[in-house]
């Protein structure tokens, strides 16, 4: 990682309670391929098996090196192909999770809070920091007026819930990544969804730009896909659990759809508390990073999470923090 949200992170990982953290990565062991499977790596069959659990056809599923490649080279495309009214105008449902805007910011758009025309709508769900998932109903709201829409999935398979497809609509876009559920940071490999009627154009984008996905990465997503039964019993297991703690702290919190929660508003700022808990070893993320500097975020994604958080709530109490409960 090289983003600021990502060097918080790394610079900041040998704390001993570790709540920074969104992914599964050291918590599912890595799925090997054999020598043999590397040799035969199929980036054909790789993408039939992702295109099936989103339900579109194979020509629309692009393979990238991670979601956040992937949302870059969507939102680089957008930028240079969109015209016309409002053909700036990025919304963005704050907070969000950063590199998603930046990506937008970078392509050309402006991006503008929710409500009225835009050319591009970019939005996570399950939601990243607030590790909510919004429905079919409140998506249509988010995204209504935009042309194009922007979706990170990179959530999703902890939510066990549909893809959006927009249920007809067009310009929806959709990304995700084997970095956070399956915890297989290493292998980088992420993909595209494009809208059926930009497929085409986008594949000539694709080709030009993006990189093949090595073999060996292919054949460790493949083999790591035919083992997600067992990867999901061992996530489950821990996300269900951390998920009860939270639960149990903030009684009125909505449930988890996501490894993660955004506690707020919290005192003086998240930015000040993120700091205190680090000189008590705790880590967090302010919630600046996300464009809300009144929170943190937490990871519940480590077996010592009930620690960790009690660790991190002897913290905030000190601090006179009062996060929605």
């Amino acid at each position: 990682m090289t983003f600021p949200l990502g060097e918080w992170i790394d610079a900041h990982e040998a704390c001993r309670h570790n709540l920074g953290e969104s992914g599964m990565h050291g918590v599912v062991g890595p799925v090997r391929p054999s020598a043999r499977e590397v040799r035969t790596a199929d980036a054909a069959e790789l993408r039939a098996l992702l295109a099936e659990s989103v339900n579109v056809d194979p020509g629309r599923l692009f393979l990238t090196h991670g979601a956040s490649e992937a949302n870059g080279w969507v939102a680089l495309f957008l930028g240079r192909t969109i015209r016309g009214g409002g053909a700036r105008r990025c919304r963005v449902r704050w907070p969000e999770y950063p590199p998603l805007v930046e990506v937008a910011r970078w392509s050309g758009f402006r991006p503008v809070p929710p409500g009225g025309p835009a050319a591009l709508a970019v939005l996570s769900n399950p939601r990243n920091p607030e590790g909510t998932w919004l429905g079919r109903d409140a998506m249509h709201t988010a995204v209504d007026g935009a042309r194009h829409v922007l979706v990170d999935e990179t959530f999703r398979e902890f939510a066990d819930v549909p893809s959006f497809s927009g249920d007809g609509r067009r310009g929806v876009w959709r990304t995700g990544t084997f970095s956070k559920f399956f915890g297989a940071d290493a292998i980088r490999v992420g993909f595209a969804v494009a809208p059926e009627e930009s497929q085409r154009a986008f594949r000539r984008f694709h080709d030009h730009f993006v990189d093949k996905v090595s073999p060996y990465s292919i054949a460790s997503a493949i083999a790591t896909w035919r083992e997600r039964e067992r990867i999901r019993r061992r996530v489950a297991a821990v996300f269900e659990r951390n998920a009860a703690v939270i639960r149990a702290a903030f009684p009125g919190s909505a449930p988890r759809a996501a490894p993660v929660y955004f506690d707020r508003p919290v005192r003086p700022d998240g930015r000040a508390l993120a700091r205190r808990c680090l000189r008590a070893s705790v880590l967090v993320c302010p919630g600046d990073f996300f464009g809300d500097p009144q929170g943190v975020r937490i990871g519940l994604t480590r077996p010592t999470f009930a620690r960790d958080f009690r660790a991190y709530l002897a913290v905030r109490d000190r601090a006179g923090s009062r996060g929605r409960r």
